[in-house]
């Protein structure tokens, strides 16, 4: 169950990777980030109606904060990082978070994944290396340099290593709670807090959502049933374990970049990617 629950993540993540990429040629980063969490608040409020409410700790409380104020840096800057560069370069810099998640995982709850993971670790890193193959002429720490060299990249490095931190205090404020209740919270916390950015840092707000309405909203309502069904699978399983199979989300990012944006090097990055994959495999 957590596997399925955790492949649909990856398929449903890559879609919303498309429909948040098309909206900021419309609109800017915060009133995207800001529909990203609304939209997805709006389509889970509803399906609590079918469900019990479960009794809340303080962890439940102490996990939205924790997670919540990660995610405020988190949204702005994913949104920069797609903006910035193609898919296919800077989707890939997600599957570094199940590398991240070895280091952070023990610390905060206490989950170790087996001895593979190191070379898993080693193939995250080789399929890094490849995205830039076309630059190991000029020198062996080119292609990495290369990509680097890149802010959207960079950025989204920086978003897979917040995530494999705020990955971890969702896992125990879905135990003080219910993955339901708990992605409704934060999403909840999330939209609060982003709207005063919006309203300040964008110039004309509602004319942008106005004029970005439909892919805004698919990019809200995808972004809710990825984060219901990850918060299901990472009830079943541990957290790395979930995040890297949504990691493979990667991948269909790279097909999406070359079918909706003609974005080109297909035949370098694709590859690439799937070394990285093979890595989130054995990290698994």
């Amino acid at each position: 169950h957590w596997l399925l629950c955790a492949g649909q993540t990856a398929f449903v993540d890559s879609l919303k990777v498309v429909f948040g990429k098309h909206s900021l040629t419309t609109a800017d980063i915060y009133v995207t980030g800001w529909a990203w969490r609304f939209f997805a608040l709006a389509a889970l409020v509803p399906v609590l109606a079918f469900v019990p409410f479960p009794a809340l700790s303080a962890d439940f409380w102490w996990a939205i904060l924790l997670s919540g104020g990660i995610n405020l840096i988190v949204t702005p800057v994913y949104m920069r990082a797609i903006q910035l560069d193609d898919l296919s370069l800077v989707m890939p810099m997600i599957t570094f978070t199940p590398l991240f998640l070895l280091l952070t995982s023990p610390v905060i709850v206490g989950e170790f994944p087996s001895w593979p993971g190191l070379i898993g670790m080693m193939l995250i890193v080789l399929g890094a290396y490849w995205l830039n193959i076309g630059e190991l002429s000029r020198g062996w720490f080119q292609p990495l340099k290369a990509l680097f060299a890149r802010k959207g990249p960079r950025l989204m490095l920086l978003v897979a290593f917040l995530w494999s931190i705020s990955a971890n205090f969702d896992k125990i404020g879905m135990q003080a709670s219910s993955p339901l209740v708990y992605a409704i919270g934060v999403l909840a916390f999330l939209t609060l807090g982003l709207t005063p950015f919006a309203l300040k840092q964008s110039q004309r707000p509602v004319q942008a959502l106005q004029g970005s309405y439909q892919p805004l909203m698919l990019l809200g309502i995808s972004s809710g049933i990825v984060l219901l069904t990850q918060m299901i699978a990472i009830d079943l399983t541990l957290v790395p374990y979930v995040i890297a199979i949504k990691r493979t989300s990667a991948a269909l990012s790279v097909l999406w970049g070359a079918w909706f944006f003609r974005e080109a090097n297909l035949r370098t990055r694709l590859p690439a990617v799937l070394i990285m994959l093979a890595g989130v495999v054995c990290i698994t």
